[in-house]
């Protein structure tokens, strides 16, 4: 299955200024995959270096950080020498072993020509929270995210039609022989979501049973890993956070409340709990804006947000939604729906690299999302079907007089003016193609 990452990893290794890379993610995203993968395609040799539960490796960390010395060592691990620019080196699990992490700085300034990248699971929580002596301004930075729709799409066969829909324009109907396979195959993504080994038993069975499966394992690690790598005192509240993420997207308002995650708790004592969760990537915050000026993160206020999962197919899953329920669009769906596609087109945002929020008018008018692009502000209205009359995308543009604006819906693409806005209609299975229209 091919990963957009790649791509990244491609600009990262011929970067005239390019550093040692740390690649973080959420855990079973495809962090290992796709490092391997890249150093197999672009380089004569890959040495690979796990350091979880590995004394042996770690201890070469220990002596002194002399980067001529480790890279030596390593060789000899190896099992064959390390060739700066034909060697990718991988450091893997790196937070394991906080001394490696430190080395980084040392490999900037001593041997910045070797390709070095770095992983781990949960490797930004041990950045925020343990005493790790971490090189700022040493190393270049690179987040990986579960699969986006058009990265499932590709895998599921439709790359024909991934590279024919490109051709169309923003502002005319795309043809029901693409819309028909592109509704269908997006109703399968929402069931499946993006985590890499459930798409891959989807591709090769087509059998949601299975699919089920994997993600009721994959939630069953994360929640072993509250146990594992939390602060003790952390472990119950990540729990009861976690578990209230569904309930709280299904009320009318889903700001995120925490006295509704545990009766008789105050937000001082879950909010760390919270914040583990979004450094672990396994959640996401999204942010209230009331006063829409850029820089919009000036004008965030971080304590009103509503949070999301990093997931679709895991939030699915973990709501308790059959694949049955979304397939047949049951009445038992609707009221989740909304939420449910909200999510959806938060985490296509944030992977297109866009840093959303949502606006709210004095709880009069609420917006789904707004985000700054170049030098415009951009409001969103994100709708689960094909109805896409919207009051507060309305009143948002007669206040605001934004140029243009967007609308994400089953409605097929066109543009119309709202409010002397710019409308852009865009089919929430073109989600990926946003940069693309905003360009044009």
């Amino acid at each position: 299955m091919e990963r957009d990452i790649i791509n990244q990893l491609v600009e990262w290794k011929n970067s005239t200024d390019r550093k040692p890379l740390l690649l973080t993610g959420v855990r079973q995203c495809g962090k290992t995959w796709a490092m391997n993968t890249f150093g197999q395609r672009y380089f004569e040799d890959v040495a690979y270096f796990v350091f979880e539960e590995n004394q042996l490796l770690s201890s070469l960390f220990e002596y002194d950080l002399n980067v001529d010395r480790i890279i030596e060592e390593l060789s000899i691990i190896h099992g064959k020498e390390i060739i700066v620019g034909k060697t990718l080196v991988i450091f893997d699990e790196i937070q394991a072993c906080p001394k490696a992490i430190t080395s980084l700085k040392y490999f900037c300034e001593n041997k910045r020509d070797l390709h070095l990248i770095c992983a781990g699971s949960l490797l930004g929580v041990a950045i925020k929270h343990e005493n790790i002596s971490f090189p700022v301004g040493k190393i270049d930075r690179m987040q990986m995210y579960p699969m986006s729709f058009s990265e499932f799409l590709r895998a599921d066969g439709y790359e024909d039609i991934y590279k024919a829909v490109q051709k169309y324009p923003p502002d005319k109907n795309l043809p029901l022989f693409y819309t028909s396979t592109l509704e269908k195959e997006l109703k399968y993504y929402y069931i499946v979501g993006g985590m890499p080994e459930a798409v891959l038993k989807w591709v090769s069975t087509h059998n949601f049973d299975a699919v089920d499966k994997i993600l009721d394992n994959i939630l069953l690690d994360y929640s072993n890993d509250f146990s594992k790598h939390a602060p003790i005192n952390d472990i119950p509240k990540l729990g009861w956070i976690w578990d209230s993420i569904p309930k709280q997207l299904a009320k009318d308002n889903n700001k995120f409340v925490f006295s509704h995650v545990k009766a008789g708790k105050r937000s001082a004592e879950l909010e760390d709990a919270l914040e583990w969760l979004v450094n672990a990537g396994l959640i996401h915050k999204l942010e209230l804006v009331k006063n829409p000026m850029m820089p919009l993160s000036f004008y965030a206020d971080a304590t009103f947000f509503k949070v999301y999962m990093s997931d679709v197919g895991l939030l699915r899953k973990k709501s308790g939604i059959s694949y049955k329920i979304v397939l047949e669009d049951a009445a038992l769906y609707q009221n989740f729906k909304g939420p449910f596609t909200e999510n959806y087109v938060l985490t296509e945002l944030i992977k297109l690299k866009l840093h959303p929020y949502y606006w709210n008018s004095q709880n009069t008018a609420e917006l789904d999302f707004i985000f700054e692009y170049e030098d415009k502000i951009i409001p969103v209205e994100a709708k689960a079907d094909i109805h896409t009359r919207a009051k507060s995308y309305s009143l948002f543009c007669k206040r605001y007089n934004p140029e243009i604006g967007l609308k994400f819906s089953m409605k097929n693409m066109g543009i119309n003016n709202v409010e002397n806005t710019k409308t852009f209609s865009i089919p929430l299975y073109l989600i990926w193609m946003l940069e693309t229209y905003l360009k044009k």
